[in-house]
């Protein structure tokens, strides 16, 4: 018996971590991997399927992998149809998780065009089409992870510190990114919404035609809203709601949240709570980033 994988009396096992990640392609997997890497993951990109379990087995028995990461992708082609009764397999022998990055079809499309990188699935199709293909062909596998990240707001930064949050262990303080998001109830709620207020109960700047044409980020029109006794209140409930509340997604295991305001255009009521909720969260020791997805729409 290697001296590895030897045992004395009661000592107990070593069991290497090994974490799989896969996702659609221009989600981030690369980003994800070097995060792990920084934490001290073995990593290796594009392995075969087939060697999946033999790497876990070697893992086992290297003393110096406690923790490997690695990356499996619609490059692996029709091997990816045994992943889920493989990873299963695995699972019954080696502490395993499956890390699926996503994006939403535009982000992910705007992506390869600004990379001018084709899609790995080829030319034949176009990248939207490719984009469909490969998100029906990973369905099966995305029901395994745990977690799943939606990257479609994240930069490369934001990606790396919330790949640390869920994996750097007790380590480091668990953290949470917060997108807040202004929306016009005309146009749809975002999708990606982990959260939705409605904001249109407060008075409408758009009616006064000094305002119609400004947004809620103008002072005057920041001010005109402000002005009414229920908005403070909303601005404070919702604030004292949510300090509440983000404790204990983070103690969830929650990376990432989305909070969308919406009003009826987008322009004016959404856009001033968002930004004051923004900075009610900051002053609280929350990462907070803020959007303003319809404020030039008309």
């Amino acid at each position: 018996m290697p001296p590895a994988a030897r045992k004395t009396p009661g000592s107990v096992p070593r069991q290497t971590e090994l974490v799989i990640i896969t996702g659609l392609s221009g989600s981030g997997k690369g980003t994800a991997l070097k995060a792990l890497e920084d934490l001290g993951y073995y990593s290796v990109d594009n392995l075969p399927i087939d060697l999946i379990p033999k790497f876990a087995e070697l893992a086992q028995a290297v003393p110096n992998i406690r923790r490997a990461a690695i990356v499996v992708d619609i490059r692996e082609g029709s091997g990816l149809d045994r992943f889920p009764a493989l990873y299963r397999r695995i699972r019954r022998k080696v502490p395993t998780r499956v890390l699926f990055l996503e994006a939403d079809d535009a982000t992910l499309i705007r992506r390869f065009s600004e990379t001018r990188r084709p899609h790995p699935l080829g030319a034949d199709q176009s990248v939207a089409e490719s984009v469909r293909s490969e998100r029906e062909r990973l369905a099966p596998i995305r029901r395994l992870a745990d977690p799943i990240i939606n990257t479609s707001k994240f930069n490369v930064h934001e990606l790396r510190e919330t790949i640390h949050g869920a994996f750097g262990g007790q380590t480091r303080k668990p953290e949470i990114l917060i997108q807040l998001t202004s929306f016009g109830y005309r146009h749809g709620v975002p999708n990606d919404s982990d959260l939705v207020f409605d904001v249109r109960f407060l008075p409408n700047p758009n009616y006064i035609p000094a305002f119609k044409r400004l947004s809620g980020k103008n002072p005057s029109v920041a001010r005109y809203i402000r002005s009414f006794p229920q908005t403070t209140e909303f601005i404070d409930r919702i604030s004292e709601l949510l300090v509440y509340l983000l404790p204990h997604y983070i103690e969830e295991g929650k990376s990432y949240l989305t909070i969308s305001f919406g009003c009826t255009g987008g322009r004016h009521r959404s856009v001033m709570i968002a930004s004051e909720i923004r900075k009610r969260l900051a002053q609280a020791g929350y990462r907070v980033k803020e959007t303003h997805r319809d404020v030039q729409k008309t």
